[in-house]
């Protein structure tokens, strides 16, 4: 039987599910509604517009064929009725019925429906200080702003910006900014690292120096406590809590807020802090109204707990199922692990499940190990280098997930994918150390990164090898107690740390220590540094086999230590 089906948001979520629905039940109506003047659009493309790398907007409108996502486009190809520039005001659940309000004329009407989706999206936190809405502070949340912030910068009249907020989107416009237009960039952050809450500090201090190198500054842990105009009106500088900074420009990527106002006026399960609440088929507590994208709450794989996670790809995935429920189908959407990736310059960073603060915070007795390699064979004339951090649970060797960066992000992302894929099924350190990947000397390793990771993950749960990270290594380097540092690698290379640190830097290649044993002290600690952590593993069971106890290993070896710029 035909019936109505009302979509209310047509950015990622809506247009998918109204799509997908038409293609099932092509003799039912459906009517998309929303308040932009732009809809349907890759919103995930907008830092790469304002770069440059998308010449023209229209082409984050456009498909894969080159149609322009607009209302006829929706009418001809899809038969969905558009209605942009018009808002939903209010949600009649009893009588089955939506106000709408149109923008530019102010008339409402009402619509009834058989079948309502809530596809509202989300907003762009304003940080509640004084001069927050002055012109030339922009947030990234639509097409128009994108346009406004190139056409500044294209003007020429942007000699300072500044960025906050240091996650997705506040790196990539500081990228955008300063790699095309060469604007002096700057980074302010709350927190006192790089990609907060998604990434470790150790992988974030990496991310950090390769883009203090790349031109752009930072403002770690400091907090923004107002704007102030300049004599034309517009924002001319940042006050924060230690100091002022000049700015042309301001970026304001401090997070969204998930748009559930709609639904928790109509009675709809929302949590306190917004987000709607959805089952696995993506309905909320009206069995008539589905909900999805960026003002849902979803479950968690690994922790159970609801999660909010504003991702595209999800919003995507989810249309899909909404429409096939809307035609009478028994979908469901899985729990989720949060998968994201993001380029920073000659750098990629990315990341699934949970980062070791969180599995802690979520209860889980948890440790991080580290590996750095290069991610295809190391005869190979293009390659490059690789750092994973893995999350896993002491006792059981569980795999609660994995954060990397590297310099060919193709390869990374191909890493991250696998342990995303596997992360629901409880995988162990053990099962990455032997899952089977393809291999090819242009694409990866014979033994490949994943593989080596999850054997040396095992090897610490398994108390064979005791490893630490690069910030506890420079905690031991600096705190002045009497260790000595045995380099393994072959003394080639190395003279100069050898000359720099007499008595503190020893030097005695891996495959000689066996027979060097009594050149070393049993009454300090010894420190085991090689390239990339494998060398000093092999020292480390060396040394213990011979009953030296006080000994750990560098996890990511001297590779690892100077990404994260660390001096010694």
């Amino acid at each position: 039987m035909s019936q109505h089906v009302v979509v209310i948001g047509a950015v990622a979520l809506g247009p998918k599910a109204a799509a997908r629905f038409k293609r099932l039940e092509p003799g039912s109506r459906v009517t998309l509604v929303d308040r932009e003047k732009l809809f349907s659009y890759g919103g995930c493309g907008i830092p790469f517009f304002v770069s440059g790398e998308v010449a023209d907007v229209a082409e984050l409108r456009k498909t894969a064929f080159h149609m322009v996502r607009d209302a006829e486009f929706f009418r001809k190809t899809k038969g969905v009725d558009v209605r942009a520039e018009t808002e939903a005001i209010a949600i009649d659940r009893a009588a089955k019925t939506v106000t709408l309000r149109h923008l530019p004329t102010g008339k409402e009407e009402v619509l009834a429906y058989d079948q309502l989706v809530l596809g509202m999206g989300s907003s762009p936190v304003i940080l509640p200080v004084p001069g927050a809405t002055l012109p030339g502070i922009f947030t990234v949340n639509s097409l128009e702003a994108a346009q406004g912030i190139r056409d500044l910068a294209a003007a020429g009249g942007v000699n300072r910006a500044v960025v906050i907020g240091a996650g997705f989107i506040g790196l990539e416009m500081a990228v955008a900014l300063t790699d095309l237009w060469g604007i002096e960039t700057t980074v302010i952050e709350f927190r006192d690292q790089l990609l907060p809450g998604v990434s470790g500090h150790n992988l974030a201090s990496m991310a950090l120096r390769h883009m203090k190198e790349k031109g752009v500054e930072f403002r770690l842990a400091e907090q923004v406590q107002s704007f102030e105009a300049g004599p034309d009106g517009r924002v001319a500088r940042v006050i924060t809590d230690k100091g002022s900074l000049d700015a042309d420009l301001v970026i304001m990527s401090v997070g969204v807020r998930p748009n559930s106002e709609l639904a928790k006026n109509a009675g709809l399960n929302v949590s306190e802090r917004g987000g709607v609440f959805v089952d696995e088929t993506l309905r909320t507590s009206d069995p008539a109204i589905f909900a999805g994208g960026d003002c849902v709450l979803l479950p968690h794989a690994l922790t159970k707990a609801p999660v909010y996670l504003p991702l595209g790809s999800m919003a995507n995935r989810q249309g899909r199922v909404i429409g096939t429920n809307l035609a009478g189908g028994k979908a469901t959407f899985p729990p989720v692990v949060g998968t994201w990736c993001v380029k920073l310059f000659d750098l990629a960073a990315a990341g699934t499940g949970l980062t070791l603060p969180a599995a802690k915070a979520a209860g889980f007795d948890a440790l991080c190990v580290h590996a750095g390699m290069l991610d295809r064979a190391h005869f190979y004339p293009e390659k490059g280098l690789m750092s994973l951090d893995l999350v896993v649970e002491r006792g059981t060797g569980r795999v609660l997930g994995m954060q990397g960066l590297a310099a060919m992000g193709d390869a990374l992302v191909g890493k991250v994918d696998v342990v995303a894929a596997l992360l629901p099924s409880g995988p162990t350190a053990y099962d990455l150390g032997n899952v089977e990947l393809a291999y090819s000397p242009p694409f990866a390793a014979a033994l490949d990164i994943l593989n080596v990771l999850g054997n040396v993950a095992d090897n610490i749960i398994a108390g064979r090898v005791k490893g630490i990270h690069v910030d506890e290594f420079a905690a031991l380097w600096n705190d002045g107690e009497d260790r000595i540092i045995l380099d393994c690698r072959e003394h080639h290379g190395i003279e100069h740390l050898l000359e720099k640190h007499p008595g503190r830097w020893f030097n005695i290649p891996q495959g000689d220590l066996a027979e060097r044993l009594h050149e070393l002290p049993r009454d300090k600690q010894i420190v085991l540094m090689c390239n990339t952590g494998a060398r000093s593993y092999e020292a480390f069971v060396t040394l213990a086999h011979n009953g030296f106890t006080n000994i750990v290993s560098v996890e990511g070896g001297m590779t690892a230590v100077n990404a994260a710029g660390i001096e010694v």
